[in-house]
């Protein structure tokens, strides 16, 4: 491992850590009169990797709802959880149901600039979050089905801290989960920290009016998106699977435009000032300017063969950053926040139902969704 002497001015460069945002909190010892509703797991892999979060929520009584897609579908879901003896309800996700939530301006955007991803995870994210709205669920759990939890019995007790904070989120035990720069940084000695994600994260829909922006990071962005400052937790522990960074450049690529923007709006945070400060003029030009002056650098220390499989990650990012324009991350956060005012007043629409099947029938999505039958024994 290199040592990071060779970076004496990398906090001007780059945050490593944006832990004094959070607050970290003892799980309380005792569980809420009303714990977590439901547990929303989005997922495009073979659906096996589901079957811990079904197994978590069999042992906690909360229902689960998998988002399925790609490798993942609602009968397979749907037989795991009529062998576990859990309640399910399993949703086959395709892009038909983006036409059940508004049309984003920000999606716009990044089609128009080449820009657009092709992963259908923010769209599952804000399924969960009207889901869960219309089914009159308060607190539910997002939940990738690459985590693992050890107590699920905390979760409840954990569910009682949302009435504090905007959103709490699970500390990572296992395999760090940041960007492919960031594990860039690690692997040259970088004190690399994490941050809550919507991999484990436990919100209140019924207090939130933010959405998932389709875009790397968007638990980040979703965050901010009730206003600053904002108040998010870190309590109980999870276990991220491990992956690698560095298998695919076009990883590194994808996230670039989500990297800059995320994390140019917390540095902002992180010091103190609100995210209207990237409205002023040259704040996108500085931001841009330190994130290559960082991946330059870190290219620059990759000169052994064990960095090899890394630096194409890296080169690849850097030549993604070239595309990148302040004036393209200027109008995607003004673009965002319009979609923002745009979210609020879809979700005033929304109505609250007497559970999810008569929401389901309500939109025209029953023929979409499973049930398990512990499910609608509930």
């Amino acid at each position: 491992m290199t040592s990071l002497a060779v970076l004496p001015d990398i906090g001007e460069m780059h945050h490593a850590s944006h832990a004094a945002l959070l607050d970290d909190e003892d799980v309380p010892a005792d569980p809420p009169d009303h714990g977590l509703d439901a547990i929303i797991v989005p997922t495009a892999s073979k659906t096996g990797a589901l079957r811990h979060a079904v197994q978590v929520g069999q042992e906690i009584d909360c229902p689960v709802v998998a988002l399925c897609s790609r490798d993942a579908s609602a009968v397979q879901a749907w037989w795991i959880a009529q062998h576990e003896g859990a309640a399910l309800m399993a949703v086959d996700v395709d892009r038909t149901l983006a036409g059940k939530l508004p049309s984003f301006a920000t999606d716009h955007q990044l089609r128009a600039g080449g820009f657009a991803g092709a992963s259908d995870l923010s769209l599952k994210r804000n399924l969960g979050l009207v889901l869960a709205r219309g089914s009159s669920w308060r607190r539910v759990l997002f939940l990738d089905d690459d985590i693992h939890i050890d107590e699920p019995k905390r979760l409840h007790h954990i569910a009682g801290l949302a009435d504090r904070y905007r959103a709490v989120g699970l500390a990572n035990h296992g395999f760090a989960d940041n960007s492919v720069v960031c594990h860039a940084y690690r692997a040259v000695g970088g004190a690399q920290d994490t941050f809550i994600g919507g991999g484990a994260m436990i919100v209140d829909t019924a207090r939130t009016k933010s959405f998932f922006p389709n875009i790397y990071n968007e638990d980040w962005l979703f965050l901010l998106g009730d206003g600053v400052p904002f108040t998010a937790a870190r309590a109980g522990t999870m276990w991220q699977r491990t992956y690698d960074p560095f298998a695919n450049p076009a990883r590194a690529v994808a996230e670039e435009l989500g990297d800059t923007l995320a994390e140019g709006l917390f540095w902002l945070l992180d010091s103190g000032q609100g995210i209207d400060e990237a409205g002023r003029t040259g704040f996108w030009g500085d931001v841009l300017y330190r994130r290559r002056k960082f991946i330059d650098s870190l290219i620059g220390k990759m000169t052994g063969p064990d960095h090899d499989r890394m630096r194409p990650s890296l080169l690849a990012a850097r030549g993604r950053s070239a595309d990148i324009t302040s004036g393209l991350c200027h109008d995607f956060v003004d673009l965002w926040s319009a979609d923002l005012q745009r979210w609020r007043k879809y979700l005033n629409r929304v109505s609250a139902c007497d559970g999810p099947e008569k929401f389901l029938h309500d939109i025209g999505m029953s023929h979409h969704a499973l049930f398990s039958q512990a499910f609608t024994a509930r």
